[in-house]
């Protein structure tokens, strides 16, 4: 075996990890693990098993080297604003809530009235859109709930921190990462102080930010036993949206970026922060560029729909199936605000749409094929009007949108999506997070010169479908 490197590359719902080579001047992609994640209740709250995700990590290493893989590096990403609490001795306090539950509710309010955090003032220092999971959020509704555990706190480490210290017993806060906490400066991309204070958080449990290309160093003994060998552990862009945007082979800047997964993330790659409009947010990218976006509900409808459908029937219709059922529904013509907080995490997706066309007058879906075809119109117009957001905000004009994650290959969707923004769509690669985080550490490695080389090579290395207008 040639050269190779290990993307660990975790969502929500599923983890892989993923072998990137150079074979003949193209990236060759191995699967050699895949796990399941998800949230599990616990003491009143929606939390991740973070032992569970620690174990699957170590044993898709050894799954790759088991494979006939021995990666020279390695790095970790996954979703944002989630952590763990140390002690001083680097043990877990307390549950790894999950960003969906519910413990955030009226915190910014709550701020907002008592004149600590105006939300004009936090957004004017971090970029960061509101969303009632940042982690600003979360720590004060820790504080108020466990003050004990505020109280013994020594370091918060984001999830693939965490899972890197798993690995190499070193503690290190990824800056991508950190962006999404809205307690970091869109300017300095450093913590920012004068927010940490107005949130009451202590200091000290903030860490030295690290940047994309960082090598940590390789694994500890125990990890290395267990698995068979050692590498270097590199930082990739740990957020994952800032590994997807990475991969997005544009071929200059008048494309729009769609991350699509369980979230859509769409935007674009900024040299400096834009904070002029609250509903974008300037989370952090690659070679400390700005990753100028909005969050969108994005696939989490249809994966909410698909889970739905197999509590009920035991069975979870295929995403083809799905796509046929709302081709049949076409005629239908109802939207709903797909940013709409009651569809984060309702007890039925189904009845969450109803509700909302039966409220704002429309047409309400009743067949499966129909609410499919709503959710798939109401995607199609928040991405056409984000476009056009972008456009008014940056003066830029666009004449593409680049569609990269798993959510490209719902070719439903890329053609509704040209559709309604009436620019071409380009439609891959679907790894674009692994690859992302793949091409940091071949970058790292020297293989690729920088990362317009690198996003060449993804040109010629994967199929990217067109669908006009």
């Amino acid at each position: 075996m040639g050269k190779c490197h290990l993307a660990v590359d975790i969502g929500a719902s599923s983890g892989r990890h993923i072998i990137g080579e150079l074979k003949d001047g193209k990236i060759v992609l191995t699967e050699v693990y895949r796990f399941e994640n998800g949230m599990v209740e616990k003491n009143g709250h929606l939390t991740w098993d973070i032992e569970a995700l620690s174990e699957n990590v170590i044993a898709g290493i050894k799954a790759a080297h088991d494979k006939g893989f021995t990666p020279s590096t390695m790095g970790i990403d996954t979703w944002g604003v989630d952590y763990v609490v140390l002690d001083r001795d680097g043990n877990i306090i307390g549950d790894t809530v999950a960003y969906r539950d519910s413990r955030t509710e009226g915190v910014r309010d709550e701020l907002e009235a008592s004149g600590r955090v105006p939300f004009d003032r936090h957004y004017e220092r971090t970029g960061i859109q509101y969303e009632p999971f940042n982690t600003c959020y979360q720590l004060y509704a820790l504080k108020k709930e466990h003050p004990e555990e505020m109280e013994r706190a020594d370091r918060i480490l984001f999830i693939p921190d965490y899972l890197n210290y798993v690995l190499t017993g070193i503690k290190s806060n990824e800056y991508t990462e950190c962006t999404t906490s809205g307690l970091v400066n869109a300017e300095t991309r450093d913590w920012d102080e004068e927010m940490i204070e107005a949130f009451g958080l202590p200091r000290r449990i903030f860490g030295r930010i690290s940047f994309p290309g960082t090598v940590l160093g390789g694994f500890r003994p125990e990890i290395q036993e267990r698995v068979g060998f050692d590498l270097r552990v590199i930082l990739p862009p740990t957020h994952d949206t800032g590994s997807a945007y990475m991969a997005v082979p544009a071929k200059d800047d008048s494309s729009v970026f769609l991350s699509s997964g369980t979230w859509s993330l769409m935007g674009v790659e900024n040299k400096t922060p834009v904070t002029s409009d609250q509903s974008f947010t300037n989370e952090g990218g690659y070679d400390r560029s700005i990753t100028y976006l909005k969050n969108i509900m994005g696939l989490w409808m249809i994966q909410s729909i698909r889970r739905e459908i197999g509590e009920e029937t035991g069975k979870r219709p295929s995403f083809p199936e799905l796509i046929e059922a709302a081709k049949e529904a076409g005629d239908l013509e109802s939207t709903v605000d797909a940013n709409d907080p009651s569809f984060m995490a309702p007890k039925s997706m189904r009845e969450a749409v109803r509700a909302k066309c039966r409220e704002t007058g429309q047409q309400v879906p009743e067949t499966t094929g129909e609410i499919m075809r709503c959710i798939y119109n109401s995607l199609a117009k928040i991405y056409a009007d984000t476009v056009k957001e972008l456009s008014r905000l940056t003066g830029k004009t666009f004449n593409a949108v680049n569609i990269v994650g798993g959510g490209s290959q719902d070719h439903y969707l890329d053609q509704m999506t040209a559709d309604a923004t009436g620019l071409t769509v380009y439609a891959g690669p679907t790894e674009g997070t692994a690859l992302g985080n793949l091409m940091a550490q071949m970058i790292e490695e020297g293989e690729f010169k920088d990362l317009q080389e690198a996003r060449a090579c993804i040109s010629e290395s994967f199929e990217i479908l067109r669908f006009d207008p």
